[in-house]
């Protein structure tokens, strides 16, 4: 490092409070006695958040007994410790569960790195691996994967198995970089088997007993950090998220279940009616961070440990027009760790990265009375109009909120017809982000973002008359995703009119949460309203949670009258095709020409052009990862599609593949549409195009 670089260096690893470890020119092989025990360091090794000169190390070495004790980590240029360029010691210690952080400096840009940590007695972790971020005028191609959702209590992670099979044999320009988690790392509503040994098709399988936690129905909960910590140290046990940890560098965001299933800010919700969670939120943050290896700032100002927040678990009666929650104890225990965090890898990647529940204010469709104008027999589809109006509040149509909203003839009071419309960056947040994308000279400028972008709406007034007790009304059309971006329509549309007003090229999302894979165009409104795409919009399917095509297949009763619009059966028996995804990208007149006629041409053929030209593929049952690959004039998607993860593959490469899909873009100019190509490469992809 050059000198200014490493006062830098050491400026911010000051910043971060971490345990140091500067490089220097490679020497003679290392002269630590290390002898791996897997079994001493249980939840194995990882590394994170990578910069061009330096990346956070991570593990746990539990001990029976003391305060405090010192590990040795060593980082070198190759596997067998020949050429080591870095030693430093990692403490551990009970108030931090026995995990350690270190900042490894002075590395060398886009190179990969071997790691390993040793106690004073000689027992270490296994080997791991890591790589460092291009310099930010770096030109070669940048690749990485996104993630989202690896419940382990109901499966299992071939997806990785298949990831690191493929990336060991790709070429090196090939390779992946960093993998991107954009939540639900973990699942802390955690089913025990004894109380529920399936759900669907699938194992419960073991993970984790918390202690003093909650119960809701058949799922315990934790409310303490013991009890977090619980949840984490049962999913790394898995042999699989281990081996990706292990390989490459993280970067990871959380979202609901890091914290709670239904909560925000820092209210729990677990399946009943929302309590106050300062502490559980503290909690949670503590847990994330120690077990994360993250470029984020502990209370404590030290990387050894979280530290400590006193907060209480007080009712939240006041909040600010943007719907954060202004009781003192709430605002501390959300700001007790800031995890949104920005990015560059090389020339050709700003990865802005936010978190969507800390600071969210509530879904406006959760008011009093909204329930008034939803009819249950359309399978939770909602009027898209009536959100619109709940959403934007008093912005609606320039100012002029409806005083009532309506449908059919159930009529209620506006409740947003006063309120500032919904955020779910909050304010600061959202400030910081549209500084960062303004002035972002990446040739890609990508927001990772948990919760998916593109609006889920159908043409249910498009229904035969008589296949529904009541008709959908003929002027709106059905929308259900109302607690993420496909629904928070004023706050999407002040993100993209920035893209377009500030003329920025190269702007993609890619998030998670919906646990199906979508791909298609970012753009604020649908007909019959002006569509204008901006930018390009991803959602990765789930790792392994159980997604919509699953649910429906076991509670979607055959007898249902709209059946037809979500599983189509063949009269010759076998497994119902998922006409879902049909109906979301082309209609419900193809949906009932698909399941009568089973002639995709015919079907297709009647696809109303008005629904979704939003949309160019749409797949609710699949599980699996996606790659992108950012180039100066390109950037290719590709969805990698397993068959549902329900028990470990056997095989080395993490079992067959559903499909592999790609999707590609070529970087557009300002004030052009961005064109997406799909390509099937291999596989079926049954009725998602």
């Amino acid at each position: 490092m050059s000198r200014l670089n490493r006062r830098e260096f050491i400026k911010q690893a000051g910043l971060l409070g971490a345990a140091l470890a500067l490089c220097g020119p490679a020497s003679a092989q290392s002269t630590v006695n290390w002898r791996e025990r897997r079994d001493l360091f249980p939840e194995g090794v990882a590394s994170g958040d990578p910069a061009p000169d330096s990346v956070i190390l991570w593990t746990r070495r539990p001990f029976d007994q003391g305060e405090r004790r010192m590990l040795t980590v060593e980082v070198a240029e190759d596997e067998g410790f020949r050429r080591v360029v870095a030693q430093a010691r990692a403490p551990v210690s009970p108030a931090s569960d026995w995990t350690a952080r270190v900042l490894v400096g002075g590395l060398k840009p886009a190179r990969i790195y071997w790691y390993r940590f040793t106690d004073a007695d000689g027992n270490g972790s296994r080997i791991g691996r890591t790589i460092t971020a291009p310099r930010p005028n770096d030109a070669r191609t940048v690749n990485f994967a996104f993630v989202s959702c690896q419940d382990v209590n109901e499966g299992k992670l071939n997806a990785y198995r298949r990831m690191i099979f493929e990336d060991e044999r790709a070429r090196p320009d090939e390779q992946l970089g960093f993998v991107l988690h954009l939540g639900d790392f973990i699942y802390e509503v955690v089913q025990y088997p004894e109380e529920g040994a399936t759900r669907y098709d699938r194992t419960i399988y073991e993970v984790a007993r918390i202690p003093d936690g909650g119960k809701t129905g058949n799922v315990h909960y934790p409310l303490t950090v013991e009890g977090y910590r619980a949840v984490y140290k049962g999913y790394l046990a898995d042999p699989d998220l281990q081996d990706a940890r292990a390989r490459w560098p993280f970067v990871c965001i959380w979202d609901n279940h890091e914290f709670s299933w239904q909560g925000r800010q820092s209210i729990v919700q677990a399946g009943g009616p929302p309590q106050p969670g300062q502490t559980v939120k503290v909690a949670a943050n503590q847990a994330w961070f120690e077990f994360i290896p993250a470029r984020v700032s502990p209370p404590s100002g030290s990387l050894d440990e979280f530290g400590t927040v006193p907060v209480k678990n007080v009712q939240i009666d006041k909040w600010d027009e943007n719907g954060l929650g202004l009781e003192p104890n709430n605002l501390a225990a959300i700001r007790s760790l800031i995890a949104y965090r920005a990015f560059r890898y090389g020339k050709h990647l700003d990865l802005l990265i936010t978190d969507q529940r800390s600071f969210s204010g509530d879904d406006p469709s959760d008011a009093e009375d909204v329930g008034k104008i939803y009819d249950p027999s359309f399978r939770g589809y909602f009027s898209e109009e009536a959100m619109i109006a709940l959403d934007y509040g008093r912005a609606y149509d320039g100012g002029k909120p409806p005083a009532e909203l309506r449908f059919r003839d159930a009529r209620i009071p506006n409740p947003s017809k006063d309120k500032s419309p919904r955020t779910i960056l909050g304010a600061e947040q959202k400030a910081w982000f549209k500084k960062k994308l303004r002035e972002s000279k990446a040739t890609w400028k990508i927001w990772g973002n948990s919760l998916g972008a593109l609006d889920d709406r159908v043409d249910l007034q498009n229904l035969p008359a008589g296949m529904t007790k009541n008709p959908w009304p003929a002027d709106t059309y059905g929308m259900s995703h109302t607690y993420d971006y496909g629904g928070a329509y004023a706050e999407r549309r002040e993100i993209y009119d920035l893209v377009r007003d500030a003329k920025i090229t190269g702007f993609a999302i890619v998030s998670g949460d919906r646990h199906s894979f979508w791909a298609g165009y970012a753009a604020a409104h649908l007909p019959p309203r002006k569509f204008e795409p901006v930018g390009l919009s991803f959602v990765g399917g789930s790792l392994i949670s159980p997604g919509t095509m699953e649910a429906l297949e076991h509670g979607l009763r055959k007898d249902h009258p709209l059946r037809a619009l979500f599983l189509a059966d063949r009269p010759e028996g076998g497994k119902p095709e998922w006409t879902n995804n049909m109906l979301l990208r082309h209609g419900v007149r193809s949906c009932l020409e698909y399941a009568k006629s089973f002639d995709l041409k015919r079907a297709q053929a009647l696809s109303n052009p008005q629904l979704a030209p939003h949309l160019e593929f749409v797949d609710l049952g699949g599980h699996g990862y996606a790659k992108v690959r950012l180039t100066g004039d390109q950037m290719r998607t590709e969805f990698v599609c397993i068959p549902r993860p329900i028990t470990r593959s056997a095989n080395p490469d993490g079992g067959p593949l559903r499909y592999r899909v790609a999707l590609i873009a070529k970087l557009w100019k300002p004030g052009e549409r961005p064109r997406l190509e799909p390509q099937v490469l291999e596989g079926e992809v049954g009725l998602s195009i």
